[in-house]
């Protein structure tokens, strides 16, 4: 990289360096900016030609520079000789002009290193063209070295030469001396321009027909610069050092056949023995065969001999070779034409400049932008030529890139984009706007094309409006979205709505037709279905319109109608508009097909909506039933469970062992839910099969609850045997009378059997689906409390411990109160007294909850209760009878029956429903109860 970089600077700063030294100094750099080096020319292409600005104007020039430093190996008076021969040509090319010779722009300035002149721009000498690259810059400029002249460049350029030596030879009187490929200088558009002056012979007799020409002889002790080119030089000069008219002419043919050789002339002449070179040359040209020619193009070939001859008088004039057939070439005629272009009148203009299409693709490309492009753009100053010309411009942007459009077109184009007069120049530009649109920067295209789109749209003429919105569509791709959606299309509805013209009305319709695919779906739908309704023509044509756009609109692929703007708005003004008297049938049945189309989507469409709706209502439901179901099923284990961990977990020896001090830590049971009943467990079987069928899957089953089974401690019931017997005399209408007795008096008997065992092992607990324990032999309407075993005696002596499980059942004999037996010792006054009442079991065994009880009155005596309850010795306990056979668990492993004392087999003998307390108990329930 840093090679690369070192390498631009030493070019960069050799050519500041050669400029430099070769201008510095020079009064031309006063008023002109010197460029690059970019051609050589002039005799022996001693003259440097550089590209120049002039400060002021900045306008284009080429600097012709010579540097004196290429004469330093002479002596001075042949230095001197040089310089005034420069001089002189330079002097002689100011004072003369013509459209075929270079155009002067600064004379001739002088330094001291130096001499400089300006010029019109110039590309390169005809030399450098044809390979002769002495004294350009290194490297060689790519433009010249792959330059290649076409036929038509060739024709026209000797044809230019041609007129330039007619001009000096008939007008000026003169005999240019060194007609030579050095001194033909091809300007910035590629005329082929006369220069090199040096060796001019002006006539001696001006005013005479025929004119005299002096001639010097030829001194070969002169230096090069300060001699003509003998290789292009007549043999008359050398021979019989005589020159006319027909010299030029010789000089004339002898730059074609080196044209036609790649710069090679026709003689090789030794300029150290040039007399018997021109001999020997003037032998071959009298003997020239067309087979020396044979490079030449066949129908000038004879012209080249004619003017090649040693004779100077059959050497065709400067005139007569301007007519030759060979320049009759169209496009050498018409590169001719434009450089006339400035003598004709708008009429003459007008027929050329409408031919010149059929011409154009006929010539090569860098001729029409170099030649033909200014020429064209010129005449926009002319609004009367702009119809004729702008067609021209336009077609050759058709064949220039992007870059070229940009650069060479558009900025002439942009004053014609704001031209509302003549009227043809917006039909042009709308016939090309695609043209424009695609290589037209999108600056541009929003400040100066789509106004004059607008502009169309807005014009008074009808025509206009028609052309134009039957253009549109064909660019309409090429216009940007917010334009389109913003500007063009409101425009559109505008012409439609407010025009009398039908056939503008219509064309706005097709136009919006043929528009839709480029416009945004929702905005179709909010902007131009809406605009439909407001056209208020009823022509047939114009319903036509209006029905293509609502059936394009329909059946586009990425457009559509909802059906929602089907049925509220599109059907209703469609249906209408199909009864109108002015339809044909063919109308009328375009109209209901269209209607049959949207009528049977908007079917379609709701149909399957609604269905759809129907399925997820249904798998809906499914889902909200087999939600319910798992979730009564989870809150019936959990309830479950819940109510055995507080069994079981709740209920200990707390009670016993603390005595008085554990009424805060005391926590109540809840009474229990009862089991579904066989018609709910099979409404529930056949919900869960309706809602397999629905869901196509299996239903969602509820898992059983895990029960973690409580820490293997001893459990006291006492305080839920309290709270469920409290309960149960709170809600009851007669309350019972204790007797004095030792025994319980009057208390109804409701089937419960209360029976006391040793400890339950957790370990043997067995639980089903609902939570509860099988062994516990659990019924409808029924429940049961268990408790471990204490240290509190209640049937026994001091020694007796603990208290064994109590279960509750119902039992055949629960609807009635029967009096318990004679070993009871119940009170017959009591009996009599108190009549059975069921009141306390219908609130129990109902849906209704039990009202607050006396659980606060059973805990404050609880503890008495518990320490006076000493039963005496030898008491009956609660025979295992009344307990039923799924309660009966005494004797069963886990209960330590044999090893308590409390238990003792006595115990058990007694009758069943009977129960016989000591007389401290009796008064404790008595309190208890009320």
């Amino acid at each position: 990289m840093e090679s690369m970089l070192n390498k631009l600077k030493s070019t960069v700063t050799k050519v500041t360096a050669d400029v430099t030294s070769a201008v510095m100094g020079n009064p031309v750099t006063r008023e002109f900016d010197v460029g690059r080096h970019i051609a050589s020319g002039g005799n022996g292409l001693a003259w440097k030609i550089f590209n120049g600005t002039k400060k002021s104007t900045k306008q284009e020039v080429a600097v012709f520079v010579f540097d004196k430093k290429l004469i330093d190996k002479y002596q001075k008076f042949e230095k001197d000789q040089i310089i005034d021969s420069l001089k002189r040509g330079v002097q002689q090319l100011t004072r003369l002009r013509h459209p075929r010779l270079l155009t002067v722009q600064h004379p001739l300035e002088e330094s001291r290193d130096c001499l400089a002149f300006c010029t019109e721009p110039v590309f390169a000498s005809l030399a450098n063209v044809l390979g002769s690259w002495d004294n350009l810059p290194s490297p060689l400029p790519s433009d010249i070295k792959e330059y290649k002249l076409y036929d038509v460049e060739t024709k026209y350029g000797l044809l230019q030469v041609s007129e330039g030596l007619s001009f000096l030879h008939s007008s000026v009187k003169m005999v240019h001396g060194n007609v030579t490929p050095e001194n033909i200088i091809l300007n910035k558009s590629g005329a082929w321009k006369i220069t090199g002056f040096d060796f001019c012979i002006q006539s001696t007799n001006p005013s005479e027909q025929e004119p005299k020409f002096p001639c010097k002889e030829w001194d070969p002790n002169l230096p090069s610069l300060c001699l003509p080119n003998p290789e292009y030089l007549a043999p008359e000069y050398i021979l019989s050092v005589s020159c006319e008219t027909a010299s030029d002419m010789y000089s004339l043919g002898a730059v074609m056949y080196a044209v036609f050789n790649k710069g090679k002339p026709i003689f090789e002449v030794n300029k150290q023995d040039i007399y018997k070179s021109f001999s020997r040359q003037l032998d071959q040209l009298s003997r020239l065969s067309s087979s020396n020619l044979q490079n030449i193009p066949e129908e000038v070939r004879e012209h080249v001999k004619l003017l090649l001859n040693v004779a100077p008088a059959v050497r065709p004039d400067a005139d007569q070779m301007t007519k030759i057939p060979f320049f009759d070439d169209v496009g050498a005629v018409t590169l001719q034409y434009f450089d006339s272009l400035f003598q004709r009148d708008n009429l003459q203009k007008s027929q050329f400049f409408k031919g010149l299409p059929k011409v154009l693709p006929k010539l090569p490309k860098r001729v029409i932008i170099q030649r033909i492009l200014p020429c064209l753009t010129s005449e926009f100053v002319n609004p009367d030529m702009v119809p004729f010309v702008l067609p021209n411009v336009l077609l050759i942007a058709e064949e220039c890139t992007k870059e070229e459009y940009i650069r060479l077109i558009l900025p002439d184009l942009g004053p014609v984009f704001k031209q509302q007069e003549p009227i043809q120049i917006l039909l042009i530009f709308l016939q090309k706007m695609d043209l424009l649109l695609t290589k037209t920067p999108p600056d541009e295209i929003k400040n100066s094309v789509l106004p004059m789109v607008y502009r169309a749209l807005e014009a008074p003429s009808i025509q206009i409006q028609e052309l134009c919105l039957n253009i549109i569509p064909t660019f309409a791709n090429l216009i940007d979205y917010p334009s389109m959606k913003n500007s063009l299309i409101p425009r559109i509805k505008n012409a439609c709505l407010q025009t009398s013209s039908l056939a503008v009305r219509v064309n706005s319709l097709v136009c919006l037709g043929k528009i839709l695919e480029y416009l945004d779906k929702w905005f179709v739908l909010d902007d131009i279905l809406p605009f439909l309704q407001q056209i208020p023509s009823k022509e047939p044509a114009v319903l036509m319109g209006i029905l293509g756009i609502y059936k394009c609109t329909f059946t586009h692929k990425k457009l559509g109608i909802t059906k929602e703007q089907l049925a509220g708005k599109v059907l209703p003004h469609l249906i209408p508009l199909s009864i109108e008297n002015n339809l044909n049938l063919n109308q009328f049945n375009s109209f209901i097909c269209v209607i049959r189309d949207m009528l049977n989507r908007l079917e379609a469409e709701h149909k399957t909506k609604l269905e759809q709706l129907h399925v997820m209502q249904e798998q809906q439901k499914s889902l909200d039933i087999a939600n319910q179901m798992n979730v009564s099923e989870e809150a019936r284990s959990s309830s479950t469970s819940n109510q055995i961990d507080k069994v079981f977990n709740n209920t200990g020896t707390d009670l016993l062992t603390s005595g008085p001090d554990s009424k805060d830590n005391e926590l109540s049971s809840k009474q229990k839910k009862a089991s579904l009943t066989l018609e709910e467990k099979q409404k529930l079987a056949k919900e869960q099969e309706q809602a397999q069928k629905l869901k196509s899957q299996q239903p969602l089953k509820p898992q059983a609850t895990a029960i973690t089974p409580p820490v293997k401690q001893t459990k006291d019931l006492t305080d839920t045997l309290i709270d469920n017997m409290s309960s149960l005399t709170s809600h009851s209408i007669n309350k019972a009378i204790v007797a004095s007795s030792n025994s319980f008096s009057s208390v109804p008997s409701m089937g419960v059997g209360m029976g006391f065992s040793s400890p339950v092992d957790s370990t043997k607990r067995n639980v089903t689906t609902n939570g509860l324990n099988t062994t516990m032999g659990f019924q409808t309407a029924g429940f049961s409390m268990g408790s471990g075993p204490t240290t509190q005696n209640f049937f026994s002596g001091p020694s007796a411990t603990g208290t064994t499980k109590m279960n509750i059942v119902p039992t055949a004999n629960m609807p009635n109160y029967s009096p318990m037996s004679a070993a009871s010792a119940i009170s017959p006054l009591t009996q009599q007294n108190r009549p059975p009442d069921m009141s306390a079991l219908d609130n129990l065994f109902g849906p209704q909850k039990p009202k607050v009880s006396m659980k606060q009155l059973a805990q404050q005596k609880s503890n008495q209760w518990v320490n006076q309850f000493v039963p005496p010795q030898g008491s009956p306990s609660v025979s295992s009878s009344v307990m039923g056979p799924q309660m009966n668990m005494i004797g069963q492993p886990g209960f330590g029956i044999q090893g308590n004392p409390f238990f003792a087999p006595q115990n058990f003998a007694q009758p069943a429903n009977t129960m016989t307390n000591s007389s401290s108990a009796s008064n404790d329930l008595k309190d208890l109860f009320g």
